[in-house]
């Protein structure tokens, strides 16, 4: 499966500060993860089209069973309102049931050093960020 690179969406003002969000979820069985990977997509497709949104990565690992997610956002209400619409929200309760684990970083930056990098947001996920 695909590992889908930085996209960038909206240009912020280089001077703001934004809020960046990373995610990891694994599902519980191999049989979940491509029904999990098609919901991903079109979340992925909601985030490009998201007022607020800056920009997005998703990586898939499926022998893994884990998917991760970085974006940006000009704010944490944007990027809550994407939450609570569709097909985001329905895709949160289709898979609630399935998810082994699930994890969430938020931390903002400077609007100019976007966009984020994985490593860092690994080591976040991880628990282990020096910030």
């Amino acid at each position: 499966m695909p590992t889908l690179p930085w996209t960038s969406i909206h240009e912020p003002d280089p001077a703001a500060e934004v809020v960046v969000m990373a995610s990891r979820f694994r599902v519980r069985g191999f049989r979940h993860v491509l029904p999990f990977f098609l919901d991903a997509m079109r979340v992925h497709a909601q985030t490009r089209r998201a007022e607020g949104a800056l920009g997005v990565s998703l990586v898939a690992h499926p022998l893994r069973r884990e998917f991760r997610t970085l974006s940006a956002w000009r704010d944490r209400a944007a990027l809550n309102a994407m939450v609570r619409s569709e097909p985001h929200r329905s895709v949160m309760t289709r898979h609630r049931s399935v998810m082994a684990d699930s994890a969430f970083r938020f931390w903002t930056v400077p609007a100019a050093t976007l966009p984020p990098n994985w490593e860092d947001a690994d080591r976040r996920l991880a628990g282990t960020a020096t910030r």
